[in-house]
């Protein structure tokens, strides 16, 4: 059985429409626009554990999610993610006019990436695109699993790496550029969330969509909580946003800003 379409109110599309990519707009940026949107429990929690997949949004909450694929033109994970949840990264809302190219940034090219991979599988049935891996310059990556991306039109995309093993956003950002990706929905996980919110990385950050889901996840959990400026012992916020705009969903309440 094909999976469900989702559709989205217009009404409501209309009130997330000031934090998303511009249809209109003929200015040229420097760089894509960066939406970073995830779904989170009371306690700032994403998943129970790590490498668990933990389902928190309602189906309202879900098909927003979809709608919002469907007005950017890449979609974003790190490895862990790929890994735990075997994602889609497809765009299933009614309408969808074209699908956003699935990126994963895996700079140790530790995603085991193979045909019955679902973002494999669901771009050889032509529902989605096949996705851009981001390693690290020089890592190996045997032939057999460039090729199982190549035949379904995705592939592995070198490029540099931080001190510590890590990419700086600035490159992710020129790598999609290059690739004619001029809007990025970055969906997760915890430390690619964290690291966006963290620091000189906010600057890149175009608008947050957070989901809100009424439980808490407990101890233990995977949580949003970027590091402080000046350590611990900061006297500031990590981060706060503005222009902030709630709106409930079913039994969820979405969260619209921009950083501060």
């Amino acid at each position: 059985m094909p999976p469900e379409t989702l559709h989205f109110p217009p009404s409501q599309a209309a009130l997330l429409a000031p934090y998303l990519p511009s249809t209109t707009s003929t200015t040229s940026s420097s760089r894509p626009h960066l939406t970073l949107t995830f779904a989170t429990s009371l306690d700032s929690a994403l998943s129970l554990r790590p490498g668990t997949q933990t389902a928190l949004s309602g189906p309202e909450s879900k098909a927003m999610t979809h709608y919002l694929r469907s007005r950017h033109s890449a979609i974003l994970i790190g490895a862990g993610t790929a890994v735990a949840d075997d994602p889609g990264l497809n765009c299933r809302i009614a309408g969808c006019a074209s699908q956003p190219r699935p990126v994963v940034l895996d700079p140790s090219a530790r995603w085991q990436v193979g045909d019955g991979s679902k973002v494999v599988r669901l771009a050889r049935e032509g529902a989605g695109l096949a996705p851009f891996v981001v390693v690290r310059a020089g890592v190996e990556v045997s032939r057999e699993r460039r090729a199982v991306l190549e035949r379904v039109g995705g592939r592995y995309i070198p490029a540099p790496c931080e001190e510590g093993g890590g990419f700086a956003w600035r490159d992710v950002l020129a790598v999609l550029e290059r690739e004619g990706l001029d809007s990025v929905m970055v969906e997760g996980g915890g430390a690619v969330i964290n690291s966006l919110l963290a620091g000189a990385n906010l600057r890149l950050v175009d608008s947050v969509i957070v989901t809100i889901a009424p439980t808490w996840l407990g101890k233990g959990g995977v949580v949003v909580s970027p590091h402080r400026p000046g350590g611990e012992d900061g006297t500031e916020p990590a981060a706060r946003l503005v222009g902030v705009k709630w709106c409930p969903l079913g039994e969820d309440v979405v969260l619209c800003g921009r950083p501060a």
